[in-house]
């Protein structure tokens, strides 16, 4: 009965938020802001409460049977086809249900201050449920069809959201651009869900639901001969959403959106999809070296490619844009190399620092009267001391300082990257100077943005004051898990249990295996354990010095020697510089070989002479003169007049008779 009890719960997770988004969406303007901010809370507030019930039952059950499942019914069904409706929880989404679900109803709870003044209240957290809904049914979907329904979903709240404020331009077509780009990832996650469902349902029996995440896994060998060209189909719709190398162009421009919805979508959940939907996967990937060798290196590259533009950004949102894009490349990178619980664990202390961060961002943004650009900002330390020491822990946490979050899970990537025969020297060394660097310019945002003499005018600094308890304590929440969230995962070689790893091992006992094969340093034997554990210690105590090389060389310049920045900015006649502050030109350069030629493609062949030309002019305009001269012709024989009427009558039978007469 508890049992029942307790599946039957799933479906609330994923319900309760949607029914709120109903309410509050239906009824608008007419309900007071207090109740729709209270509605819209406590929903998310009571599907973290049921998550946590449900996780806290996995939590009681052997570690292989950890796994709680609610089918509602047959969503589709003919033949041996069978696709349910249901929801399950394992140790991985019930993981992620707690971060979308606990960091989402922070974000809420912030959101009543932040957004207390703005007209469209109401409407703002609709679309927040809406979207809570949407990243529940991602993660708790029983199949591969619902989670692409999720997947679809969020990426419709995402557009909502980001362009919140549609009168405003950027902020509309941020949103377009946010919706677009990822419907070109989402074609082939399409295509390899269809090629998913082409191989396997032939061998099927009756009964079995052809997109379970159980089933793909229990068939996955079936699969093995086309693994490279699912996985790769199914990564293409990972780098749209998950915004790595080359659909990333849309994460960046949607910090138009409210700072909030940064916050949830852009920070905590929604762009962290791509990994989890990788890391469900993991028995399909690990059949293919070519497939995880192409996750590693695009997770790779856009760590690194997305660390050196955040240097030059001075747009305050901008610098955690790019900051996520980089850090969801490390979560790539992982995956790539078989390390896929350790980028599930980076997952979940990135959502609490970066969230932290976005949220400061926001508290600076409200005091500053909107204002984002850090060349204006300087001396908020004093005012804004919430604000300030949170930040501050965000910052230390994703510059992988010890004992903050960020080293646990940055620094087990950086160590799985380099023992792994799937990895190897290049990637880490790369993983590593991205790690630097990150921690240079976050430090360079924490300068520039709270020491020093604040650069506003008189009539924004009138205004500055710290923000209201709704945004602070969500803030300070965020700081305690961005200091302890990584404690969980503490490692072996430092006396640890690693139980976060442990949790997750048993989904992903493939992608262990597969990791585990080159797990040895450099080919070393498994009796070469304390060579390991020496080997990793090194590169632990070389991450943390470089991480505090570069909070160091940070605050020095840009707080001592500002000179040295302004050098660097004319190094080469200043054209690096350039090309880093234009973000590699990256947009233009689709400009002009993708968006305009296809926008003139679109204008003077397809609208003027399919468009217009064929399926107007030829179609639909010619088909309307065939029927009026046709008409026109008819019309002559429907003149009124008895007599001409009883001579055709009289022609006609007169012809009739002549051809039978002939034909015979």
């Amino acid at each position: 009965m508890e049992s029942h009890a307790t599946e039957s719960l799933l479906r609330w997770i994923v319900l309760v938020p949607l029914l709120a988004a109903a309410v509050g969406g239906l009824l608008n303007r007419r309900l007071p802001k207090q109740v729709a901010g209270l509605l819209a809370c406590g929903a998310v507030g009571v599907s973290f409460a049921l998550s946590v019930t449900v996780f806290l039952r996995l939590t009681r059950m052997p570690a292989a049977e950890r796994f709680v499942s609610d089918t509602m019914g047959t969503w589709i069904g003919f033949g041996n086809l069978q696709i349910d409706l249901g929801f399950t929880m394992d140790p991985l989404s019930g993981v992620m249900a707690l971060v979308v679900t606990g960091v989402g109803f922070l974000i809420h709870i912030y959101s009543l201050g932040y957004m207390a003044h703005d007209e469209g209240f109401g409407r703002f957290f609709a679309y927040m449920n809406l979207f809570i809904f949407a990243m529940m049914t991602l993660v708790l979907g029983e199949n591969m069809l619902m989670l692409f329904v999720g997947w679809e979903g969020v990426g419709l709240c995402s557009y909502l959201l980001i362009a919140f404020w549609f009168n405003d331009e950027a902020n509309a077509a941020a949103g377009k651009k946010a919706f677009i780009v990822n419907r070109i990832g989402d074609f082939g996650f399409l295509l390899g869900i269809f090629l998913i469902g082409t191989t396997l349902l032939p061998h099927l029996a009756e009964g079995e639901g052809l997109f379970s995440f159980r089933t793909l896994q229990h068939h996955a060998g079936i699969m093995a001969p086309v693994a490279t060209a699912i996985c790769l189909l199914l990564f293409l719709g990972a780098t749209g959403k998950s915004a790595q190398i080359p659909l990333y162009i849309w994460l960046p421009d949607a910090m138009a959106g409210p700072t909030p919805v940064s916050a949830l979508i852009h920070a905590a959940t929604m762009v962290t999809a791509g990994v989890y939907m990788v890391a469900r996967m993991n028995f399909l990937f690990v059949l293919s070296p070519t497939a995880m060798g192409v996750v590693a290196a695009v997770g790779v590259v856009t760590a690194i490619f997305a660390a050196t533009i955040a240097l030059t950004q001075n747009d305050i949102k901008k610098v955690l844009a790019y900051s996520t894009v980089s850090q969801l490349g490390y979560m790539m990178l992982a995956c790539g190399v078989g390390a896929f619980g350790i980028a599930i664990f980076h997952v979940m202390t990135h959502a609490f620092f970066k969230a932290l961060l976005f949220l400061g961002s926001g508290s600076v943004i409200h005091a500053m009267s909107n204002e984002k650009d850090m060349r204006v900002m300087g001396g908020l330390k004093k005012k804004l001391p919430i604000t300030f020491w949170t930040f501050l822990i965000g910052t230390l946490a994703l510059a992988g300082i010890f004992p903050f979050a960020g080293f646990f899970s940055k620094d087990e990537i950086l160590w799985k990257t380099f023992s792994s025969e799937l990895g190897g020297v290049l990637p880490w060394a790369l993983g590593f100077l991205a790690a630097g660097l990150t921690a240079f310019y976050m430090m360079r945002l924490v300068v520039l943005t709270f020491f020093g003499e604040n650069r506003a005018s008189a009539e924004v600094k009138s205004h500055i004051h710290e923000s209201p308890a709704t945004m602070t304590m969500p803030l300070v929440i965020l700081a305690v898990l961005s200091l302890v969230g990584g404690w969980i995962g503490w490692p072996h070689f430092m006396g640890g249990g690693a139980w976060f790893e442990q949790w997750l091992a048993p989904v992903f006992s493939s992608g262990h295996g597969a990791a585990a094969h080159g797990a040895a340093v450099h080919g070393a034997a498994a009796g070469e354990a304390v060579h390991d554990t020496m080997m990793e210690w090194i590169l632990a105590g070389a991450s943390l010095a470089w991480g505090l090389i570069g909070l160091g060389v940070g605050y020095f310049v840009y707080m001592k020697k500002i000179s040295i920045a302004t050098s660097l900015r004319n190094l080469g006649g200043g054209v690096p510089y350039k090309i880093l502050l234009n973000k590699y030109y990256v947009d233009e350069a689709y400009e002009g070989t993708f968006i305009r030629p296809g926008y003139l493609l679109s204008k003077n062949v397809l609208w003027k002479i399919v468009d217009a030309g064929l399926i107007d002019g030829l179609l639909v305009n010619g088909s309307a003169l065939v029927v009026a001269i046709t008409g026109s012709v008819l019309r002559l024989f429907q003149n009124g007049m008895v007599r001409f009427y009883a001579w055709s009558f009289t022609i006609g039978v007169t012809v009739f008779v002549l051809y039978l007469s002939f034909s015979g």
